[in-house]
C-alpha cells in the first residue's frame, strides 16, 4: 500500500525581478509518508517558505509538479486544489492570524463552519480538540486574552481540527520566548504523531529540528538530508 502523502518531483521556481530571472528552488526531490515528521533549514532568503507554499498548493511551481495522495496537486484545477487543500493540509504560521471578534472555539470551529458542517457540531470537535492542546478552560476566551503560547496553540487546533493528512508549519514558533516554543514545538509533534499525521516544518532552529525524525537543508536551491 502506498502511503505518501506529499511528493515533490523537479520542483523550481523561479522570479522575475527585472532585468534578472531568479531561481530559488532547483529540482527538488521529496517525499513524505503518513507518519513522518521532516524539518526543513536553512538561513533566511533561502527559498524554505516558498517550497512550502508549493508543497501547500498556495503557488505554482515554474517546473516540476507536486503530488498530494497520489494526484497531480499542481495542476488542478483551482476550485479542485482549494478542495483537496481544504480536506487534506492543515497550515500553522509563525503568526497565528486568529479572528480578533471570535473567542477560541469559533476560531477553531471556523473552517469546519466554512466546511458548511453544522454549526453545534462543527463547536463540540473544536472544543475537544482545544482540550488536545490544553486549552480547556479557555474555550471563550478572546484572541487578547491568551498569551503568545496560548494563541500559537489556537491555532494548531484550528489546523487540526479537519483532521488533515499533513501539517505543514512555516517557522511555528519563530515568535514565542523559548520555553513556549519548545512546549508548542513538542505539542505538535506529539499530536500528529498520535493521529499518524505528516508533519513538515519550515525552521531555523536547530534544536527543534533535531526532534524530527528526518531533517534537511536548503541550499542554493536544493534539498540537502541532514544526517
Amino acid at each position: 500500500m502506498n502511503n505518501t502523502v506529499l511528493r515533490a518531483k523537479g520542483l523550481t521556481r523561479k522570479f522575475l525581478e527585472a532585468p534578472n530571472e531568479i531561481t530559488v528552488l532547483s529540482g527538488v526531490e521529496l517525499t513524505v509518508k503518513e507518519g513522518d515528521s521532516v524539518a526543513i533549514l536553512g538561513a533566511s532568503g533561502s527559498g524554505k517558505s516558498t517550497l512550502l507554499h508549493l508543497l501547500g498548493g498556495l503557488d505554482n511551481p515554474s517546473e516540476g509538479i507536486v503530488q498530494l495522495l497520489g494526484e497531480d496537486f499542481s495542476n488542478m484545477q483551482e476550485r479542485a486544489r482549494d478542495s483537496a487543500r481544504n480536506r487534506s493540509l492543515g497550515f500553522v504560521y509563525q503568526f497565528h492570524h486568529l479572528l480578533q471578534e471570535f473567542d477560541a472555539i469559533d476560531n477553531v470551529a471556523m473552517p469546519l463552519m466554512i466546511a458548511r458542517v453544522d454549526k453545534t457540531r462543527a463547536r463540540e470537535q473544536a472544543k475537544a480538540v482545544l482540550q488536545k492542546v490544553g486549552l480547556g478552560a479557555r474555550l471563550h476566551h478572546m484572541p487578547s486574552e491568551l498569551s503568545g503560547g496560548e494563541r500559537q496553540r489556537v491555532a494548531i487546533a484550528r489546523a487540526l481540527v479537519i483532521k488533515p493528512k499533513c501539517l505543514l508549519a512555516d517557522e511555528p514558533t519563530g515568535n514565542l520566548d523559548r520555553g513556549a516554543a519548545s512546549s508548542v514545538f513538542d505539542l505538535m509533534l506529539e499530536l500528529t504523531t498520535d493521529q499518524s499525521m505528516s508533519f513538515v516544518v519550515v525552521t531555523h532552529d536547530e534544536s527543534l529540528a533535531a526532534r524530527c525524525s528526518r531533517r534537511y537543508r536548503l541550499i542554493q536551491g536544493q534539498l540537502e538530508e541532514v544526517s
